[in-house]
């Protein structure tokens, strides 16, 4: 984080286009705008933007009170899902001659372009405004020249034509600004391409393309597919009741997927009082919803094991290749998110799977002690992400 005399230094420069004031606490729309074109960086200076709040337009502090409440709601520009893929940002409270502030440190985007609502923001001078067609090519092709997740990597020997055009340009039109779209000349590839889903490089398809709109995933990444099995009883030995391998775009996957756990998430009666009773579900299906999309969402797909949903007479295993990734582990599982698929949690995030990052864990847990079920048992490896969801006592 900046020191107080390098931010000292870095606010009596008011032509810098690394630093934004404002005297607003609450103006969300205006913070997320300087948020994603700091995290944007499209003067390539590599190093972070700051946005200063409780100071005025010479740099003063206006004098109000940083509250906790306040800090964290500007953490919460992070994970709130509106700034795609996520940033990187660092919340503080400093003091400076005249008061108090509090700082958003922006870290540039190792994948840009960032968007806020689906708008590319930038930093012009010491303004911000919209990226132009020309600004936003900059930025994808900045982000090509970087490392890159799994999911933005090219797949070899792929095109363009095993991409269903109809599919992309319905979810086109849920992220993007509809005016961006009016706006847009730009070809098919270069659309793709601003969403991380086309290699403009090497002509190909990317790994998150092909999972959201191939026209068959398992034929480029053959463990992309979710095995699903009913038993009757508790072991794997048992005949199963159901059983099937579940493939293809990943819309279509989730809602085979939903319809197969309302079919077998049986209602049972539960009374309530000495007359009445109500219908109770084994499981909550918000529970078994949240876990799913984790796994999903986190998998390792360089891994040709699907992910397995096994549903017992007694509980939900929910296996996911990979274990965990980045600085999760076992101890921080809940309170800290580190995304192995970027581009396809962005994806998720915009078709309403996901509400917001970090959470889906914590909202299962929640609704297994609301229904009365035992709690959710996590067991993580080096290779596989096990998820056991306990069903309901008799």
């Amino acid at each position: 984080m900046i020191t107080q005399e390098e931010l000292t230094a870095l606010m009596a420069d008011l032509e810098s286009d690394r630093i934004e004031r404002t005297e607003s606490t609450n103006k969300t729309d205006k913070f997320c705008q300087a948020v994603c074109a700091f995290a944007n960086d499209l003067p390539n200076h590599k190093q972070p933007g700051y946005l200063i709040i409780g100071v005025d337009k010479d740099g003063k502090p206006t004098g109000i009170e940083i509250t906790e409440q306040l800090l964290e709601k500007l953490g919460a520009l992070r994970s709130d899902g509106n700034i795609q893929p996520l940033p990187v940002i660092h919340v503080a409270k400093m003091s400076l001659n005249g008061g108090d502030v509090a700082v958003v440190e922006v870290q540039p985007s190792d994948l840009p372009p960032l968007r806020y609502k689906g708008q590319v923001w930038v930093r012009v001078g010491p303004r911000k405004s919209t990226a132009s067609e020309q600004e936003e090519r900059i930025l994808t092709e900045k982000r090509i020249s970087k490392a890159r997740s799994y999911d933005a990597s090219p797949v070899g020997e792929a095109a363009i034509g095993d991409l269903s055009t109809s599919q992309f340009q319905a979810y086109r039109q849920e992220v993007v600004d509809p005016e961006v779209i009016a706006a847009n000349h730009r070809s098919l590839e270069d659309q793709l391409a601003s969403l991380r889903f086309f290699d403009n490089q090497h002509h190909m398809p990317t790994v998150a393309g092909l999972l959201l709109f191939g026209k068959n995933p398992r034929f480029y990444l053959p463990g992309a597919y979710i095995q699903f099995l009913r038993l009757p009883g508790t072991t794997l030995t048992d005949r199963p009741d159901d059983e099937a391998e579940i493939s293809g775009d990943l819309l279509s996957v989730l809602r085979e997927v939903e319809a197969r756990i309302k079919a077998n998430n049986q209602k049972r009666p539960k009374q309530t009082s000495t007359l009445r009773e109500t219908s109770v579900s084994d499981y909550p299906d918000v529970a078994i919803r949240e876990i799913l999309l984790n796994a999903i969402m986190h998998r390792d797909y360089q891994s040709n094991t699907p992910v397995k949903l096994y549903w017992f007479s007694d509980r939900i295993e929910i296996h996911s290749p990979g274990g965990l990734y980045g600085e999760v582990t076992p101890e921080t599982l809940e309170k800290r998110s580190s995304y192995r698929n970027p581009v396809l949690a962005e994806a998720m995030k915009a078709l309403g799977y996901v509400n917001r990052y970090g959470y889906g864990i914590q909202r299962a847990k929640a609704a297994m002690e609301k229904s009365g079920n035992p709690p959710i048992k996590f067991e993580p490896d080096d290779r596989t992400f096990l998820a056991t969801l306990p069903g309901r006592a008799a």
